[in-house]
């Protein structure tokens, strides 16, 4: 990363306009032209600059403040890393400011320029994909950044998380190993989740390689929404021709399955064993508890909160962290050996 930062006249510069123009497409949009405002929001974004919305406070001070950005606040998704994080920082007078958004990438992006402005001393944020602007803005800020809940061994952040292929592998790996060869896959969209991705290719890869890849109709997209997860479930179990198990992308998705099979009078796990990923709060008392691979959210949220911690005491590391936590196959209710066909 680099110490130099853009100022309003490096984009103005940039747009081919005045600072006068940039400014007022900064604080009044609406009285320029729609061409200018469009060539100085590229400028914006090319240069990396960032307003100070803190301006008013003493020059090279720190604001005491860091940013954390998940997806969603719906559900207890995050709901232990947020809180571990914010334990960790707190712990070194740091307030924690949270923001969403709602699994858009270019939603992020936006969120983190807000955050740049409040001139947030660190930022953690979710996973692993992000746009492009958005690994352009990271450049170009001497702000530390770590991507929380995801590991990879060659990410261009510092990662702390889980590997989530191996999360992937070890649900359908317990689905197989119990018996079941009739296993259907129910994952969210993963065009902007690389946490979704990574867990469906690899429970994929795995029913595969033990001869048991699902057909198409036993590949099912469902929203980290239980209703709407419910909704697909049904469709997937409702007819005659249904699987044995199902892996699910997440425990909100398998908490929706559970559901529908109570709909539809199927027994758990006699006659349909589900499991999933996560083990969020709430996931050891559903009925039955929820068989699921456990990523440890509490441990890797406050270890994101002090990595940062860290950075802004000693100054950047010379090489990227990457630290990786084990998953757990924790099997509760929901699982067990296939009944008769």
């Amino acid at each position: 990363m680099t110490s130099y930062r853009a100022d309003i006249t490096t984009v103005a510069r940039a747009a081919g306009v005045s600072p006068a123009t940039v400014s007022r497409v900064l604080n009044h949009p609406d009285l320029v032209s729609a061409p200018t405002r469009n060539r100085v929001e590229a400028a914006i974004r090319a240069t990396g600059y960032i307003r100070n919305r803190a301006a008013q406070s003493m020059h090279g001070r720190r604001s005491a403040t860091l940013g954390l950005v998940v997806p969603t606040v719906d559900y207890s998704i995050f709901a232990e890393l947020v809180q571990s994080f914010n334990d960790a920082v707190a712990e070194h007078e740091f307030t924690l400011l949270l923001a969403t958004h709602g699994y858009d990438l270019a939603a992020e992006y936006r969120v983190l320029r807000k955050l740049y402005e409040h001139r947030v001393d660190g930022i953690a944020l979710i996973g692993l994909d992000h746009d492009a602007d958005t690994f352009r803005l990271i450049a170009s800020q001497d702000v530390p950044v770590v991507a929380a809940w995801s590991w990879t061994p060659d990410s261009a952040l510092p990662c702390i998380g889980a590997d989530n292929a191996e999360a992937g592998r070890a649900a359908a790996g317990h689905l197989l190993g119990l018996g079941h060869r009739r296993i259907a896959l129910v994952f969210p969209p993963s065009g902007e989740n690389d946490r979704a991705r990574a867990r469906y290719e690899a429970a994929r890869a795995s029913l595969a390689a033990a001869g048991s890849a699902p057909p198409a109709r036993w590949s099912a997209r469902a929203p980290y929404d239980t209703s709407q997860a419910k909704a697909v479930c049904r469709d997937l179990l409702a007819g005659p021709d249904r699987p044995s198990a199902l892996v699910c992308g997440n425990d909100v998705i398998a908490q929706g399955a559970i559901s529908a099979a109570t709909a539809l009078g199927l027994p758990i796990p006699a006659a349909l064993s589900i499991v999933g990923i996560g083990d969020f709060p709430g996931s050891a008392d559903t009925v039955p508890p929820l068989s699921t691979v456990a990523i440890p959210a509490r441990q890797i949220g406050a270890r994101a909160g002090r990595h940062l911690v860290e950075c802004l005491a000693d100054g950047p590391r010379a090489e990227i962290l990457r630290e990786r936590f084990p998953v757990e196959l924790r099997q509760r209710g929901t699982t067990a050996p296939p009944g008769p066909a």
